[in-house]
């Protein structure tokens, strides 16, 4: 009697080459948002059918994307929200949640402007922008915070800030585990320097501890 052909391998293979064209996708897109579907399989070390049997386009694979980083975002705004704590010390556990996302972050930025659209992309966004205002807010009304600007004008300025920091260190310009960009961030937020050094460094040690 003949034995049935093992086919958890060949699942196991097809979810391994999909995380690995994702992965791919996620780092060429990022330096180039123009980049095709041949060069990202190339770059992905499988053939173009292979691309194309998980992902039948473009807008497939941008999808794939978009969903893989708000499921990201969600998750680090989840562990790393601390609502119950000073504004500044919120403030500092939420650059901290964001940063070991911030490649998800840069890529839908990009994607806003040549693929997506800034109204997906704002939906995906929305949770960590919300977070972010409603801790500048409190901050603001604690006296925590400057309140020159309304919480979500400076919360985009903010986010801005970050952006381009990611860019920096992806660059190899700067290097960074977040401390130096939460830093910065309370400072342009209103807290001045000694106190943010101090309350980031804490914030810092306790994510360390945690992992």
């Amino acid at each position: 009697m003949t034995k049935p052909v093992a086919r958890v391998p060949q699942r196991s293979n097809a979810r391994s080459n999909r995380a690995r064209i994702l992965a791919t996708a996620r780092r060429e897109l990022g330096r180039n948002p123009d980049v095709t579907l041949e060069e990202l399989a190339r770059a992905a070390g499988v053939v173009r059918r292979t691309l194309f049997g998980h992902f039948p386009g473009r807008p497939a694979l941008l999808e794939a994307l978009a969903d893989e980083a708000a499921e990201t975002l969600r998750g680090a705004l989840e562990s790393g929200a601390r609502p119950e704590e000073p504004a500044d010390r919120a403030l500092a556990h939420f650059v901290f949640s964001i940063w070991p996302v911030g490649d998800r972050y840069r890529l839908l930025l990009a994607l806003a402007r040549h693929d997506l659209g800034t109204d997906r992309v704002s939906e995906i966004l929305a949770p960590a922008r919300a977070a972010a205002a409603t801790i500048l807010e409190r901050g603001q009304r604690d006296g925590v915070f400057h309140s020159r600007l309304p919480p979500a004008v400076l919360s985009a300025g903010l986010e801005a800030m970050t952006v381009a920091l990611f860019d920096e260190v992806n660059s190899g310009a700067l290097e960074d585990d977040g401390t130096h960009t939460a830093i910065a961030t309370m400072v342009a937020a209103g807290v001045p320097e000694e106190r943010a050094k101090v309350v980031v460094g804490e914030v810092s040690a306790e994510v360390n501890a945690a992992h």
